[in-house]
């Protein structure tokens, strides 16, 4: 299953998956407290995605936008 994410870093609260009704770019709106500093953020979203969708982390990988906000995560397994 491909699903768009759009990604908030560096955020206070920690990492949180909710879905995203009124963004036509994106459905699902993911939180992490990594900043977007050497693909750390990207590794913090793989983590939230496979926590949320209860699959291991091994079975999410991002196949689109590594250096943007708006991504497209491949999850393995659903």
């Amino acid at each position: 299953m491909d699903i768009t994410v759009r990604v908030k870093p560096g955020s206070r609260k920690g990492a949180s998956v909710e879905p995203l009704e009124d963004d036509p770019a994106a459905s699902w709106v993911v939180t992490v407290r990594e900043r977007a500093v050497d693909g750390a953020a990207n590794a913090g979203v793989e983590r939230a995605v496979a926590e949320h969708f209860g699959v291991p982390r091994s079975a999410v990988e991002i196949v689109r936008g590594h250096t943007a906000r708006i991504k497209r995560v491949r999850i393995d397994g659903i």
